[in-house]
């Protein structure tokens, strides 16, 4: 079996140039990264988006990373409302500024040789049906849109959010075959959905990227490695054992102000762990 491909989110590398991050991966041994667009790493809003987006695709090729392109910005979008607007926002304006996000992440991905752009639903303000609408609306001109690019496109089950679960998500597939599964593990254990090992044997041939840090069972938070209830030695295991050959994103989006230490430390113990 070969060994997993690990990548690192920027999310938890926010103290760093983006630059200097994606060296301190490739030296760790790192394969990818997973890169979180946002105001400090790649604002794709930004007046000199597209010469930046030409540095980082030399930058990959250079360091041979691999890349996934997360969305997840806090304030992106919005500087007074988290993760606003979403697909599900009350406001057509709102729902077209995320679609247009969405869309600028998916170039990024083809300039950049990506794997997939990751994605959520969002945290529904209207009756559960609206949003639906709403969201089948979003789905159907961002997978239009990144077909035309041959790009992935993967929609992760959040905590809290309108796709909240795996279940969830297999819903939704019905009306959207090509759209594939963001599995974050984590997620599994604070939905208490069950064993993250067993979701990823039953979802082998939908995983389309996978996130990983700790949790502890009914909480979301992003916690390292050890400090929650997933059985990492399981879901690597898992992982290995379905042949998963897509990068493994460890997410630790609260621990920036130690990454110097977490990213040489997370890689060492996840090999040691697979081992």
């Amino acid at each position: 079996m070969k060994a997993l491909r690990y990548a690192y989110n920027t999310n938890g590398m926010s103290s760093h140039r983006l630059d200097d991050a994606l060296a301190m991966l490739a030296d760790n041994g790192y394969a990818g990264v997973a890169l979180t667009l946002d105001h400090h790493h790649l604002d794709p809003f930004a007046q000199d988006f597209g010469p930046k987006l030409d540095a980082l695709t030399r930058r990959l090729d250079s360091l041979g990373l691999g890349l996934v392109v997360e969305t997840g910005a806090r304030f992106l979008l919005d500087p007074r409302r988290k993760h606003e607007p979403t697909l599900l926002h009350p406001e057509p304006q709102g729902r077209a500024r995320r679609v247009e996000f969405l869309c600028r992440a998916v170039d990024v991905c083809a300039a950049g040789r990506g794997e997939v752009v990751s994605f959520w639903a969002g945290v529904p303000k209207v009756a559960r049906e609206v949003a639906m609408t709403y969201l089948y609306e979003g789905l159907e001109r961002v997978l239009a849109y990144a077909e035309d690019r041959a790009v992935t496109v993967a929609l992760e089950p959040e905590p809290g959010m309108l796709v909240e679960t795996v279940a969830d998500w297999r819903a939704l597939k019905v009306a959207f075959p090509s759209l594939r599964l963001a599995l974050d593990l984590g997620h599994i254990v604070a939905n208490d959905e069950g064993d993250p090992a067993a979701f990823v044997r039953d979802a082998r041939e939908e995983l389309a990227t996978v996130s990983l840090e700790d949790m502890k069972r009914g909480v979301h938070e992003h916690l390292w490695i050890g400090q929650g209830d997933v059985d990492f030695p399981s879901v690597l295991g898992a992982l290995r054992d379905v042949g998963y050959e897509r990068l493994v994103c460890l997410e630790l989006s609260r621990d920036s102000h130690r990454a110097d230490t977490l990213v040489p430390e997370a890689i060492r113990l996840l090999r040691a762990m697979e081992a």
